[in-house]
């Protein structure tokens, strides 16, 4: 398997939740951080996000990376701008910052997880989710701006907001009305707008010039829709499986391609999902392969 036919610039790559969740200790704690290397490797992937059982030393993890022919594509960062001012997010995001830039990365993925529900947010039904005011929407799309330009400046690093279920921006029109303020960094994810209700093609076609980062995530329609009428919580719908990888559930993934091979995109496309490895629909090393089997054939 190779990835000649994507577009120069363009590399497909994969996120080790398929293996190992970074929240639910238990999807995935049996497997070894080498499995999970070797196995990407092996499916033709040429880069991986950071995951949990990963070291955060790049002498420590730049070798391992070598050892499988992988790149580190980028890596999550719990951000809190919904709840702190830019200095205290610069100082607290300095040592991933410096990781991501050692290992030659140029795009953080922003995770935003201030201001979420009080308590264990993704245990709690998804209808106790917080939203912002629109003036509290103006103060953190400021503040996103600024810790964009900052980022990139300080440490080379593109800013990839990721919007998300249970998070402050989830659906299009909360996305639709920070980001345009912000002007900052966009991660499009697949099956976060599909769960949220929305066409992740709206996200190209009013914010292409912004994107900066792609997770390919697929979603299950009907355990989606037992998610939404059941009231459910975040973790349950993982557990449930809810979240598959790209050709195992209801997205459309050919708009990806269309928009990278036209907007001149250059970045990474990422496979992503959130399962129980010990699923047989779910079994890490076959899934991925069904994945990269799946993006690469629609280039």
């Amino acid at each position: 398997m190779n990835t000649a036919k994507l577009p120069a610039g363009v590399r497909l790559g994969v996120s080790p939740l398929s293996w190992t969740n970074d929240v639910l200790e238990e999807l995935g704690g049996h497997i070894p951080l080498e499995t999970c290397l070797s196995e990407a490797a092996g499916n033709g992937f040429s880069g991986i996000e950071l995951g949990r059982k990963f070291p955060r030393k790049a002498e420590e993890l730049k070798p391992l990376l070598d050892k499988h022919g992988l790149s580190l594509a980028s890596g999550w960062y719990s951000g809190f701008l919904a709840e702190r001012e830019v200095d205290a997010e610069m100082a607290e995001v300095r040592d991933h910052a410096v990781l991501l830039r050692e290992m030659g990365t140029n795009v953080m993925v922003y995770g935003p997880v201030g201001r979420m529900a009080p308590g264990a947010a993704l245990d709690l039904p998804m209808s106790n989710r917080v939203t912002l005011s629109i003036d509290e929407a103006n103060v953190y799309a400021d503040r996103l701006k600024e810790f964009d330009r900052r980022l990139e400046g300080e440490y080379g690093l593109k800013l990839a907001y990721h919007h998300h279920l249970m998070m402050v921006l989830e659906t299009f029109d909360e996305v639709s009305r920070v980001i345009e303020r912000a002007r900052c960094g966009l991660l499009v994810d697949t099956g976060h707008a599909y769960a949220g209700g929305f066409d992740y093609q709206l996200l190209f076609e009013r914010f292409g010039d912004l994107v900066t980062h792609i997770h390919l995530k697929d979603v299950r329609a009907e355990r989606l829709a037992e998610v939404r009428s059941g009231d459910k919580t975040f973790n349950e719908a993982v557990r449930s499986g809810m979240f598959t990888v790209p050709g195992d559930g209801a997205v459309d993934f050919a708009p990806v391609a269309d928009f990278v091979r036209k907007s001149g995109y250059r970045g990474w496309l990422i496979v992503e999902a959130e399962q129980d490895p010990t699923k047989p629909e779910a079994e890490p090393r076959a899934a991925t392969a069904r994945a990269f089997n799946h993006i690469t054939s629609l280039f």
